[in-house]
C-alpha cells in the first residue's frame, strides 16, 4: 500500500512539473536585456534599463512584447555611493521612457524606478548594476 502512495505522488509531481514548463513555454518570453541594460520584472512586465552617463532610458515590454508608453510618467532615483541623483522619465518612443542629464552610473549602482502606464497602477521596479 506504501509503494502504491509513493508511486502516485511520484507520478503527481512528475505531471506537475510538465505543467509548470509548459507554462513557461507559453509565455514565450525571457528576460535578457534585448538593448544592453539591465532587466527586471514587475508586475507581470520587464523593465530595461540602460544607463550611461549623459541618458538613462526605461524600456517597457508586457509578456515579451513592447509596451505602449505614450501618456506614461516615471521617476528615477540613481544610488551610487553617496550620491543621490533624481529625475524624471517622460515617453521617448514606442515602448521607453528616458532622461537625459549627467548621471553617474557603474558597478555597485542601484536605482529605483516608478512608472505610471495609463490606465494602470504604478509599479516600483529596482535595478542594481554589477
Amino acid at each position: 500500500m506504501k509503494l502504491n502512495r509513493i508511486w502516485a505522488a511520484a507520478a503527481l509531481l512528475a505531471c506537475l512539473g510538465t505543467a509548470v514548463a509548459a507554462q513557461e513555454h507559453e509565455h514565450g518570453h525571457g528576460h535578457e536585456p534585448m538593448h544592453g541594460g539591465v532587466v527586471v520584472e514587475a508586475s507581470d512586465m520587464d523593465f530595461e534599463l540602460v544607463a550611461k552617463a549623459d541618458v538613462v532610458i526605461l524600456y517597457v515590454r508586457d509578456h515579451g512584447k513592447p509596451a505602449a508608453t505614450q501618456g506614461a510618467s516615471g521617476k528615477l532615483t540613481l544610488l551610487s555611493g553617496s550620491d543621490k541623483t533624481e529625475t524624471t522619465l517622460a515617453p521617448a518612443g514606442d515602448n521607453k521612457l528616458q532622461a537625459q542629464g549627467n548621471f553617474k552610473v557603474g558597478a555597485g549602482t542601484k536605482a529605483v524606478a516608478t512608472v505610471t502606464l495609463p490606465g494602470k497602477k504604478a509599479v516600483n521596479v529596482r535595478f542594481a548594476f554589477k
